[in-house]
């Protein structure tokens, strides 16, 4: 048996998301999945020059996969261009195996090599490539081709799972060097940047080639391609011989061509070859043996290392990369990248009907449904990459405009079939709502508008493709086109909503239909408004969604900024009052924009909080009924209903400003009596309940009112809209709804938020973390001086100095990104990195005066007056080098302005180096934050920031800018179903069928999403724990391997999810005796979490103690004390003094005081963790008489050790010495307090009561399925201790929390 504290954090988001209940479609599913797993067979592969291996497939694979395989592996990489035959027949490449005749387990399939074409050999010189580079990290520094950096395999070596038997497990200890780096031990303040990106031994390439591009001889003339020429290449090998070759149909061979000379005859011998490889092998001996050695390099690797993550991940650090020729990248910087071949007919993709389509396909059964979500998320991911491509492409101006004669703000450009517009107030058409602010947070909200919509996925109803882009200081939205759109006027083509904010309004039935079906589940209520005529028009969205019926008949919606309610908090309204609670924090106050919007899982959980109320309500009055009823006082009811209900509501209020409706009471009784009286057989107590209803749903503003239903007329409070007089008492009942939900924000979902960081159930360790932590209890990030007011006024507040922090952090960095985005605008290209650095020097630089350099340097034009027009959008002329004048003063003035006029809060500093002072922040931390939220990648070394005679940054430290990108992430529901039920399982303590469940969830997950996703991560990291807690440790060593692998290269190396991974693998690599590895591992996460917050963090309590313990068990005592020490010192701080973790604590510093003959010391510890435990639990609990044990022992080891004292003192050195027991610890009595310290508990039970408990569960579980009623839930029996033991509590409070004790008590 065993308790689970599993890391269930990442997963609440979607949880609201996911909607529907996955117990009732269990059934269904598991049938379903057996149809999925059709078992595999193994086939025989012959290829030419090699012995037939076997190769295990599955029936739904393609033939198309078999030759994926074939690519990568060692000995047939090489090949590109060949075909797969049975029995001569050859097999369609798109074909499924289990579709093609006589394919059965032992088959034979041949490769066949086939002729070339043009674009065979293109493919093959780029495989070929690639192979040459597998190993050369440069694309995952630069960004490009989904590659992202990894780091695991530099502090394993290599030697986790299977082949980590190596080592002996008693041997090891000898040869340990457990010292750190200084930089690590607690209370170092150095943070150097250099060591975020180890050198990794496989990165020196090796070399097999010195050049090959293609040769300046293509295409060959006419002539030769009737002799089968392809193309042309030029190579130099390492021995520095230049050879031309001739691609042919029939493959490659040395032609006699030289620089200056065309011969394309055959060379003498020409080693005509099918495959490159083949030729250069024998030209080249060094290019024949480093090719076959990084190939095997390429091979160990673990997959995870290799495979591409499905959207790209950038590096905000990188060293510097030598820049070598290459072929490839040159031909694509001239093909495809500046959009050349993107013109030709045939080679675009149609992204608008590839989306499209992909959302049509069926959905009936499981198969059906995976094919579908993994089409939808394959196209989503190629779209994103096109579409951020395609931006960066747009900025940096090597795309034409559609209206090239307006000026450069106003363009618009279309790239791939994908339309691009920048974020900019064209037109006016922003005016009223807030010019250039609102237009740059339009594209934003009308991207949440489409996720939502998306989320819901209605049939018939489409959205477009959106992905919105930030680069180089603007905003680019990349939208697929709507088929006939651009040849229409948009006035014709819009039939439901308006172009004009709501003067004029159209409306359509088709769209009123299709919207419905998304009304309850987005809460947007249907409703009319006023067009141009004054006649009402029936909407079910906001005025500005757009419907457009494409030339293809599908029904589009579009411009879904308004798709959520306003928030009031941030919008005066003249005339209308918010609730107390927002007055009272100084709302409402006036934003940049009008475009604020209530998140929509605030929605969520003010409508959860509503219906919570309702049911207390309803409940109440109920229970008054029965009351009244016995008193058969029903005259006096009927005086009493109107008034009694009103004080119910405010009874039901508890403390938020909620439930009273706008300030009228209840209509009596006797008027609903009158209403209701035609209903003949309606009898007296049906009324009353019917009544008891209308009260409640009356009182928490339901739209309806015979059910609990809330919807949002998201128009409410838009300028330019009017609302007909008939529904002027609905639009009340909207007005205050809005109001109430506002003020929840303020007064309910602010403070929840910072309990839970109190009770360490929200554990942001960065500002991306914490952003996360706001969105997910529907906080926006505006609200961030509001929080951090909240939190300075909280009567703990030391216990959240972590998210104070980090809150600070997030509010300069944004600030400062805010004012970088306009002032790169005014930058030229070629003053790009004199700029940045320039910026970061006036924004982190201690050197008070830091000067520009001027791009002019490099080299001065002599026409200076003849600019091209057209430049950069939005440069508009004027001065480009008035970037040049920003001082520190100017640069820190702006970011306090900034974060009192956006955020609303105070920042009490003028400079950088008092923002580090007075809030305690460091510089790393801030230059990471900024990078990653402006873009920006630097030169990886260590910064000198503090010095006052020269700037940190030079513009040599600037490497690139990166684009930020924003895009929809479809989701694999079933998977995400099955992976809940699973751990719905492990929390009834059924760990085998959770475990299984869950191993099929990773498999669908697998199918929809790729080898590579977070949710992929979240998967194998709860495998990995169940593999341990079940005592399979290889297993679990396997499992998180992948999960470490997997975070770094989707989340990125220093996110705050891989800390968390590395601290797991730490355990389980401890677990199986790979001690250095374990400690490695350890120290890489405390670097990593030093850099990303620093010391100060609860968190870092937990990975100290891992670290003290670990180095405790290899006997190194002193450097132990020292994390052990450091780790009780941030517990008593953010836990408080009394709480058990710190006993724990204090237990574990005198087990190592103890093991090194100090007991008074050990005495002192324990004592004070016996107290806590005493106070805590009580004198009876078993850790309190465990601790007071040993406190008994460690008095007798005191004793012991003075007597032997006395007698040296007395008896001088002829002293018969008693030797002393000093007690190393056992490598089990190690593990099991890591286990306890990370939340891992096995309960001692034998398989007899295991299988006892599991028969009672059982037994109750058929129980409650025969009765089918609610009541026999609420009993205790076992089956709640076992609810209790394994509730999947978060991480950190489950451990040494008193409840856990007391169920290891009980049990």
């Amino acid at each position: 048996m065993s308790v689970m504290n599993g890391d269930g954090a990442p997963h609440r988001a979607e949880e609201q998301n996911g909607g529907g209940d996955p117990e009732h479609s269990d059934e269904g599913n598991e049938q379903e999945v057996i149809v999925i797993q059709d078992t595999g067979f193994t086939v025989k592969i012959q290829a030419p020059g090699t012995e037939p291996f076997d190769l295990q497939v599955s029936p739904q694979e393609m033939v198309q996969e078999i030759h994926q395989v074939l690519m990568d592996r060692e000995d047939t990489c090489h090949r590109t261009c060949f075909s797969l035959q049975l029995e001569g027949n050859v097999l369609d490449n798109f074909a499924e195996l289990k579709s093609i005749e006589g394919l059965q387990e032992g088959s034979l399939l041949k490769v066949v090599e086939e002729p070339y074409t043009v674009r065979e050999a293109r493919i093959h010189v780029r495989h070929i490539r690639d192979l040459l580079k597998s190993l050369d990290p440069s694309d995952s520094y630069n960004g490009v081709d989904c590659n992202s950096l990894s780091f695991l395999s530099v502090f394993t070596e290599g030697d986790l799972g299977e082949n980590g038997k190596r080592k002996k497990k008693g041997s090891e200890l000898e040869q340990i060097d457990c010292t750190p780096p200084e930089h690590i031990l607690p209370g170092s303040k150095d943070r150097p940047l250099v060591p975020l990106q180890p050198q990794n031994k496989d990165w020196k390439p090796l070399q097999c080639l010195k050049i090959l591009t293609m040769s300046g001889w293509n295409p060959p003339p006419g002539n030769r391609k009737m002799h089968g020429d392809l193309m042309y290449l030029y190579m130099v090998t390492v021995e520095e011989r230049h050879v031309s070759i001739t691609a042919s149909t029939r493959g490659f061979y040395l032609n006699q061509s030289t620089t200056y000379t065309f011969n394309p005859k055959p060379a003498n011998p020409s080693f005509l070859s099918h495959s490159l490889v083949e030729l250069l092998s024998q030209i080249s001996p060094a290019f024949k043996k480093n090719f076959s050695t990084i190939q095997k390099k390429r091979v160990q690797r673990h997959p995870f290392e290799r495979i591409a993550t499905p959207f790209q991940v950038y590096s905000w650090t990188a060293p510097q990369v030598d820049h070598a020729m290459d072929c490839v990248r040159a031909e694509d910087a001239y093909t495809s990248r500046l959009g050349y071949e993107e013109h030709i007919p045939g080679q675009t993709r149609d992204w608008n009907e590839e989306l499209q389509t992909t959302r049509e396909l069926p959905r009936k059964n499981l198969p059906e449904r995976l094919l579908r979500e993994r089409a939808i998320f394959k196209v989503h991911s190629d779209f994103a990459a096109a579409a951020t491509r395609g931006s960066m492409a747009v900025i940096d101006g090597n795309v034409m405009a559609i209206n090239p004669g307006e000026e450069t703000r106003m363009q618009m450009f279309i790239w791939n079939n994908i339309f691009f517009s920048l974020g900019f107030d064209v037109r006016d058409h922003y005016l009223e709502l807030g010019g250039d602010s609102a237009a740059h947070a339009a594209p934003t909200n009308d991207l949440n508008g489409v996720r939502a919509y998306g989320a819901v996925d209605v049939d018939g109803l489409y959205t477009l493709g959106t992905v919105v882009v930030d680069y180089r200081g603007y905003r680019i939205t990349a939208q697929s086109i709507i088929p006939g759109i651009l040849e229409r006027e948009q006035e014709q083509s819009v039939i439901y909503g308006s172009i004009d904010f709501g003067k004029t309004v159209v409306s359509h039935p088709k769209y009123l239909e299709l919207l419905e079906k998304t009304s309850r589940p987005l809460k947007v209520q249907r409703h009319p408004v006023l067009d141009d005529k004054s006649e009402a028009v029936e909407l079910c969205s906001s005025v500005e969604c757009k419907g457009i019926i494409g030339n293809d008949g599908r029904h589009y919606i579009l411009d879904l900024l308004r798709t959520f309610p306003p928030d009031l908090n941030f919008l005066p309204v003249e005339g209308e009052e918010l609730p107390e609670e927002s007055r009272r924090q100084g709302f409402p106050r006036q934003h940049r924009h009008r475009l604020a919007c209530l998140r929509q899982e605030l929605i969520e959980a003010f409508v959860e909080h509503r219906y919570l109320l309702f049911m207390k309500m309803a409940a109440l009055q109920l229970m008054q009924q029965k009351a009244n009823k016995e008193n058969k006082a029903t005259a006096a009811l009927t005086e009493n209903g109107g008034p009694q209900a009103a004080t119910l509501e405010n009874k039901g209020e508890g403390g938020d400003a909620t439930a009273t409706t706008n300030g009228s009471a209840p209509p009596s009784p006797m008027a609903t009596e009158n209403g209701a009286c035609e209903s003949p057989e309606s009898s007296e107590a049906d009324l009353k309940s019917r009544e008891v209803v209308q009260n409640a749903c009356k009182a928490v503003g339901s739209i309806s009112n015979t059910s609990f239903d809330i919807r949002f007329n998201p128009d409410i409070f838009s300028p330019g809209v009017r609302f007909p007089e008939g529904s002027s008492e609905d639009i009340q009942k909207q007005k205050q709804l809005l109001k109430d939900a506002a003020a929840f924000l303020v007064s309910c979902q602010i403070p929840s938020l910072v309990k839970d960081c109190l009770d360490h159930n929200a554990l942001p360790m960065d500002g991306a973390t914490l952003t996360e932590a706001l969105h997910q209890r529907g906080i926006n990030v505006r609200y961030l001086g509001t929080v951090l007011d909240f939190i300075s006024k909280t009567p703990a507040r030391t216990q959240l100095d972590h998210i104070y922090r980090i809150g600070i952090y997030e509010l300069i960095t944004r600030s400062a990104k805010h004012f970088f985005k306009t002032y790169l605008q005014g930058v030229e290209l070629s003053g790009l990195s004199a700029a940045v650095s320039h910026f970061l020097n006036c924004f982190l630089s201690s050197f008070t005066d830091t000067v520009a350099h001027l791009p002019a340097d490099e080299l001065v034009s002599k026409r200076k007056n003849r600019r091209r027009r057209n430049r950069v959008p939005g440069g508009g002329g004027g001065d480009n080098t008035a970037w040049a004048s920003l001082t520190p003063t100017e640069l820190w003035r702006s970011i306090v302005s900034e974060a009192s006029s956006y955020y609303h809060f105070t920042l009490h500093c003028e400079t950088v180096d008092q923002a580090v002072e007075k809030y305690g922040l460091q510089k790393t931390t801030l230059l990471r934050e900024i990078s990653i939220k402006a873009g920006i990648q630097i030169l990886i070394k260590d910064y000198n920031f503090d010095s006052r005679h020269k700037p940190a940054f030079t513009e040599e430290d600037i490497l690139n800018i990166f684009p930020v990108v924003k895009h929809v992430n479809p989701k694999a529901s079933d998977a995400f179903h099955f992976f809940q039920s699973g751990q719905a399982k492990v929390q009834q303590g059924f760990l085998k069928e959770g475990c299984e469940l869950i191993n099929e969830a990773l498999n669908l997950f697998n199918n929809v999403y790729g080898a590579m996703h977070v949710e992929l991560c979240a998967c194998l990291r709860l495998l990995a724990r169940l593999n341990y807690i079940m005592g399979d440790y290889s297993e679990a060593l396997s499992n998180q391997q992948k999960a470490v692998l997997m975070s770094e290269r989707v989340l990125g190396i220093e996110h705050p999810n891989t800390i968390q991974e590395y601290m797991h693998l730490a355990l389980y690599c401890f677990a199986n005796g790979q001690l250095s590895t374990a400690l490695k591992l350890l120290y890489r996460a405390r670097y990593l979490m030093l850099q990303v917050c620093g010391e100060d963090h609860p968190e870092m309590a937990l990975l100290d103690s891992n670290i003290g313990l670990v180095l405790h068990g290899v006997m190194e005592f002193d450097l132990s004390l020292r994390f052990l020490e450091n780790a009780l010192a941030i517990n008593s701080k953010y836990h408080g003094a009394r709480s058990l973790k710190v006993a724990l604590s204090h237990h574990l510093v005198a087990r190592v005081y103890e093991s090194k003959a100090e007991f008074r010391s050990a005495l002192q510890h324990e004592k004070e963790g016996y107290t806590i435990y005493k106070n805590q639990v009580g004198e009876a609990h078993e850790k309190t008489r465990e601790s007071s044990e040993y406190l008994k022992y460690l008095t007798q080891q005191a004793v012991a050790l003075q007597r032997t004292m006395n007698e040296i003192y007395k008896n001088g050195s002829s002293a018969s010495i008693m030797p002393l027991k000093f007690t190393a610890p056992t490598m089990a009595s190690v593990l099991e307090q890591l286990n306890i310290i990370n939340g891992i508990i096995f309960i001692p039970l034998s398989q007899k009561d295991l299988e006892n408990l599991k028969a009672e569960v059982q037994r109750r579980q058929q129980l409650q399925e025969a009765m089918k009623s609610e009541e026999q839930q609420e009993e205790e029996s076992p089956l709640e201790l076992e609810h209790k033991l394994t509730a999947e509590q978060e991480r950190q409070s489950a451990p040494t929390g008193a409840e856990v004790l007391e169920q290891q008590a009980s049990a």
